[in-house]
């Protein structure tokens, strides 16, 4: 197992490709090409963009598809935590941790496997490197070369409120976007520097499977890899600070989330205060507080999956007049920072730190920096999904943030025991909520619990965006049988709130008329 001596490393490089395989070698030389030559600046750039993570290779690529004269920067790894140590490594965890619980309860299908089923996390984990290599291309240094952009490797700072230095060569700018994305932030553990332990940055890189593991942070990280690990055969605790999982999250929808959890084995422990961390030979050990009880808590290793912070340092951000705090790069409505010719998008500057609100946004800043743009980011409609098993997704208001906006709402809930298709794959634990505007169709929120929750969403999103209300789902025709069913039946339970004792009246009067 890769040790752990630097949890927050800034370098990051080191940490996304260990071990030196022929895989990690294969996306070092896309996304980090060790003889790439930084071209010569071509006098003043239409753009200049920081951070080629999500949002800055979207806004690149998409202002020289316009024909403007765009220059790159990154320090590390393109493709940014998404492609190297985010969604497209989690991901292929989290596939590899589903089959093996699908071998594992397929006795209730009828299917028996003949002996015990066994995960070779060694494989798992060579998979994950292979198809994270293969996806790479996408991001190369090399691809975004082809498309015209100027790509410079190194650390860019500015030193003007219109250029940028990157290797000792400075770039002219009309405009510029930040998007250096964040990283990892060490809780306020006392000694947790010193026990070690592992994050999204080193996580991946992981070649042994931990037998005991804690999981310090029950956000949507701290969840799917809890759960991924347990089924790999992981004995996990999770700990939690606050009252529940998923703290963000319909309560209904956490609670089915953590019965999941509980039945993969995993120890669950909210409202409880680690008090310090530190090592006994290669043991980590946690001292955890609750109602006045302390204990200790001993394990192999400890993922932190909790705390993000901005990359903003050692941008010049003071020389270029742009504003910041705690938060990140702070922009308006637009995405403009204090410096005019400045915007910023994606992680950096926002609270919905998700790959594909970095991309929507990445958009605007395209829109706002090269024309006329009036484009703004509170338009946007943006889902999101955890990707436990079951998944939870979620779009528009929860229940409590539309009360306290005065909105009246009114709810509808339609569960997945009364589905047929979930009742077929057995997958009966979930639901799906809609949030009405109260006396309309109108929607302005949804939670949806199912194993594929994030693939159901949209529909929704859709919705709320092209302000389709609940009786547009009702018309809307389904296959039968799917689980995406359940959402025309919420539309058909706000048709039945229509028909009111009065409206049930009239009808049959029209109806006894015209016999």
């Amino acid at each position: 197992m890769t040790e752990e001596t630097d949890c927050w490393s800034e370098n990051g490089v080191q940490a996304a490709l260990d071990p030196p395989d022929e895989h990690n070698a294969r996306l070092l030389a896309n996304v980090h090409p060790p003889a790439w030559v930084n071209p010569s600046p071509r006098g003043r750039y239409n753009l200049v963009v920081v951070g080629a993570g999500t949002a800055g290779l979207v806004t690149a690529a998409g202002a020289a598809g316009l024909g403007a004269k765009v220059a790159l920067i990154e320090r590390r790894l393109m493709g940014g935590d998404c492609l190297n140590v985010g969604c497209v490594p989690s991901k292929a965890l989290i596939r590899a941790a589903r089959a093996a619980a699908d071998v594992r309860d397929s006795g209730a299908l009828g299917v028996r496997v003949a002996g015990a089923a066994t995960v070779d996390f060694a494989a798992v984990m060579e998979r994950m490197r292979r198809l994270r290599a293969a996806i790479s291309p996408h991001d190369s240094a090399a691809r975004f070369r082809d498309l015209g952009v100027d790509v410079f490797l190194g650390s860019g700072r500015f030193t003007g409120p219109r250029t940028v230095e990157v290797r000792g060569q400075t770039l002219h700018f009309q405009k510029a976007v930040i998007a250096t994305g964040a990283r990892a932030l060490p809780p306020p553990i006392p000694g947790i520097d010193r026990a070690g332990c592992l994050t999204n940055e080193s996580v991946f890189s992981l070649t042994d499977l931990p037998r005991r593991l804690a999981v310090i942070g029950a956000g949507p990280i701290g969840c799917e890899l809890a759960q991924a690990f347990a089924r790999f055969g992981s004995q996990i605790t999770l700990l939690e600070a606050s009252h529940q999982i998923l703290g963000r999250e319909d309560r209904d929808a956490a609670a089915v989330v953590e019965n999941a959890l509980r039945r993969d084995g995993i120890t669950i422990h909210c409202c409880s205060k680690i008090t310090r961390a530190g090592r006994d030979g290669a043991r980590r050990v946690l001292t955890l507080e609750r109602d006045g009880q302390s204990h200790d808590l001993s394990v192999d290793a400890i993922l932190v999956g909790v705390g993000r912070t901005p990359n903003i340092e050692d941008l010049g951000l003071a020389a270029a007049g742009v504003a910041h705090d705690q938060n990140g790069v702070i922009v308006d409505d637009r995405l403009r920072t204090t410096n005019p010719r400045i915007l910023a998008a994606g992680d950096v500057a926002s609270r919905y730190k998700f790959t594909h609100a970095a991309d929507a946004l990445a958009r605007i800043a395209i829109q706002n920096a090269l024309f006329l743009g009036r484009a703004r980011a509170s338009a946007l409609t943006i889902p999101w999904c955890t990707y436990t098993d079951p998944e939870i997704a979620h779009v528009g208001l929860h229940e409590h943030e539309a009360l306290s906006q005065g909105i009246p709402i009114t709810t509808f809930v339609q569960k997945l025991e009364d589905v047929d298709r979930a009742i077929l794959d057995g997958e009966t634990e979930g639901f799906v909520k809609v949030h009405a505007m109260a006396g309309t169709g109108r929607i302005v929120g949804a939670t949806i619990v199912a194993r594929h929750a994030g693939e159901m969403i949209s529909e929704l999103t859709s919705a709320i965006a092209g302000n389709l209300g609940l009786k547009h789902l009702a018309r809307t025709i389904h296959p039968y049988p799917t689980q995406a069913d359940a959402i025309r039946r919420v539309g058909d339970a706000y048709n039945r709130t229509r028909l009111t004792p009065f409206a049930k009246r009239v009808f049959a009067r029209w109806l006894a008329f015209t016999r």
